[in-house]
């Protein structure tokens, strides 16, 4: 691994909190002392469960240093986009096992369309994070306790079933840590478990040691690169609201949003219509296709998700414009 040492003395980090849509259309107060974060069942499902809000502290300037590994360099990071792996639950001496992990993500993820024909205009990085003691919190049970870097555990904050498999960072600090790297479109922490487990959010997180964890990460490219909303629809039940902004979900049941695609066949399968039941709600919201990787892991995305994602490369790529 060709590596480079870095250390960060001062940056400042910021948070947006993503107002969460209720019943009616409405928002949730950014000042709620719970937060609803995405959970990644092993089948495939996503749904959505409130957690506390944690409070999270900032790694001291002089601990923010490791080394930034090139995993593919391809251009410059304005040029492209640019995909950091953290890890967490890594000691000095797995840092090796760290890179199978990371190389084993990109690898899964780049097999996915259109990431499988537009992997040379990614940029992905490494940062080799070192943790003091192996593993993540509440693994193998609840209880648990690791002295790692980012604070990686599983259960979120939670105590019912439905956390057990989500898998939470302190995102100040995993955000610390991306940034060594020459940029940071993403930033995905993987935590040293083989147990299947992941979050979404600004840090999306995924097992490290898991096969099918990385579906996780396209998931979340979905939403910060091609701005896709979910399309399950998971916890509410009618939306009354005014009409989505993003390009895969409307509120009109004939799907006019997408009437160049009505009909033609989609790479997750069946035709381009109008299914109800996204974003969220169960009803008064349509999606494009029955079932595409924005509503279930292991799916493609639909066509419209993937020409919002070739959209976005070409925005950003000068050779694609």
């Amino acid at each position: 691994m060709r590596a480079h040492r870095l250390t960060l003395p001062v940056l400042a980090v910021a948070f947006a909190v993503v107002a969460a849509p209720l019943p009616g259309g409405a928002a949730e107060s950014t000042a709620a002392e719970v937060e609803l974060v995405e959970v990644f069942s092993p089948d495939g499902t996503i749904t959505r469960t409130p957690v506390p809000r944690a409070v999270e502290t900032r790694a001291a300037p002089s601990e923010v240093a490791a080394d930034v590994v090139p995993i593919q360099e391809t251009g410059a990071p304005d040029q492209r986009f640019d995909l950091v792996f953290v890890g967490d639950g890594y000691t000095a001496a797995e840092i090796e096992l760290f890179h199978t992990h990371v190389v084993s993500k990109w690898s899964e993820l780049s097999a996915v369309e259109p990431f499988k024909s537009y992997r040379q205009y990614f940029n992905v990085w490494q940062v080799s994070v070192v943790s003091t003691e192996s593993g993540v919190d509440n693994d193998p049970t609840l209880g648990t306790a690791r002295d790692t870097a980012l604070d990686m555990g599983f259960w979120c904050q939670g105590r019912d079933t439905q956390t057990e498999r989500l898998l939470c960072v302190n995102q100040t600090k995993a955000t610390q840590f991306g940034a060594l790297a020459p940029q940071a479109d993403q930033v995905i922490a993987l935590g040293n478990t083989a147990k299947y487990g992941g979050a979404g959010g600004g840090v999306a997180t995924a097992a490290g040691a898991n096969d099918q964890a990385g579906q996780i990460a396209v998931h979340e490219l979905g939403h910060s690169i091609g701005k896709l909303a979910d399309e399950y629809d998971y916890p509410y039940d009618r939306y009354t609201g005014a009409e989505p902004t993003e390009v895969n979900v409307t509120a009109d049941a004939t799907g006019s949003k997408w009437s160049a695609y009505l009909g033609q066949a989609s790479p997750d399968g069946g035709v381009v219509g109008a299914f109800e039941g996204a974003r969220y709600y169960t009803s008064g919201l349509y999606r494009p296709t029955e079932n595409s990787i924005m509503r279930t892991l292991g799916r493609e995305f639909n066509l419209i998700g993937r020409d919002a994602m070739i959209n976005a490369f070409k925005a950003k790529v000068p050779e694609l414009r």
